[in-house]
């Protein structure tokens, strides 16, 4: 019996996790802007990253400064890959 109670329990948390996570979906859909994806709204200055070729927006990106320029990385393995070829 108590076995059962505990996967009612979990499986609620479950559905109203999931449920929120819909809710919260649906509203950032309505009102533009990021949804789930992450991809950035029109307009944002995009950079490519050395190693990989991905393209990153330069706030959210991984950087290091080479010289007196900035250097952007999609990762922390991608700059890491990057210092290990130019070292």
């Amino acid at each position: 019996m108590l076995l059962r109670l505990l996967l009612y329990v979990i499986l609620a948390a479950i559905v109203a996790r999931a449920f929120w996570r819909f809710m919260d979906g649906l509203r950032i859909g309505l009102h533009g802007g990021r949804g789930a994806s992450g991809v950035p709204d029109r307009g944002v200055q995009m950079v490519r990253d050395p190693v990989c070729g991905t393209f990153v927006v330069p706030d959210h990106a991984v950087s290091i400064a080479v010289g007196r320029e900035r250097v952007y990385f999609c990762s922390a393995a991608c700059r890491d890959a990057y210092r290990a070829r130019t070292a």
